[in-house]
């Protein structure tokens, strides 16, 4: 099950295009399956708005020209036809989880816990 749609992608990036809407629906899936293993119980406007996130990385700007959208660090060169791009969290063309996202969902809360030395008493 995904947690946002299509219009939903393409309402944050006006690239995409009719003829990937089969693979943006797919990445939307897979991004559904990725979510939940991180967090099943993040709300459903995070999990939208993460599941877009991760499509528009996975699907990429549609222009080579330009720095693939995740990167961090790029050089170009020209005449030696050089480019060399760093990515922060995975890599061009893959769904993954940016440390945004995490927090998007829930990975910035705290955690309870009870030591058994402070329970004596």
């Amino acid at each position: 099950m995904a947690y946002a749609e299509i219009k939903d992608v393409k309402t944050r990036s006006k690239r995409i295009i009719d003829n990937e809407d089969g693979i943006c629906e797919a990445l939307l899936e897979d991004a559904a399956i990725i979510i939940d293993s991180y967090n099943k119980n993040a709300s459903d406007e995070a999990k939208k708005l993460v599941s877009c996130n991760m499509v528009l990385r996975a699907i990429g700007d549609g222009d080579t020209d330009q720095v693939p959208v995740g990167a961090t660090q790029g050089t170009v060169s020209a005449l030696g036809y050089s480019q060399t791009w760093s990515m922060a969290n995975g890599s061009a063309r893959e769904l993954y989880l940016s440390k945004t996202d995490k927090k998007i969902l829930g990975s910035g809360q705290k955690i309870k816990f009870l030591s058994p030395i402070e329970m004596e008493g």
